[in-house]
């Protein structure tokens, strides 16, 4: 399981409203491309939002799925690559500084699909290079946000 983890100048209610915002996973998440749809139910558990993924000009349409969330602490998302793979990404966010700022904790694993047959050191390796430029692209965002309020 690739494990990577970032602090962010922001308290963690700041990086949650990010998170549970599907118009901002193109803007953070490697990969992501274009935001198509989002359930009206979103951000209920077992909502979906809908999105295109990949790299260049290849892409493939697929959804998002929130599994879990605990407000300002925590969201757990099932993410589709399909026919790719199926992955799991929880999300972990613990305040510092008195909540004035937050580290955040990203797991990932594939579950399911071709991608998940790659040997575990290989493919923990590459989703943590991956999740390390998110993470990175997600407190840029957090940021941005915060300044523009």
């Amino acid at each position: 399981m690739a494990r990577n983890e970032i602090v962010i100048d922001a308290p963690p209610e700041k990086v949650y409203e990010v998170l549970l915002d599907p118009s901002a996973y193109p803007q953070w998440v490697v990969g992501a491309k274009q935001l198509r749809g989002v359930d009206r139910k979103w951000p209920r558990t077992g909502a979906r939002f809908h999105h295109k993924v990949g790299a260049g000009a290849a892409t493939l349409n697929d959804s998002t799925k929130l599994l879990e969330k605990r407000q300002n602490r925590r969201i757990v998302l099932e993410v589709r690559i399909r026919p790719v793979g199926v992955g799991k990404v929880a999300i972990d966010l613990k305040p510092r500084r008195r909540g004035r700022r937050t580290r955040v904790v990203m797991t990932e694993d594939l579950t399911r699909g071709p991608a998940s047959w790659v040997r575990r050191p290989i493919r923990s390796a590459a989703i943590s290079a991956r999740n390390a430029v998110s993470l990175r692209r997600l407190r840029r965002l957090v940021a941005s946000r915060a300044g523009s309020r």
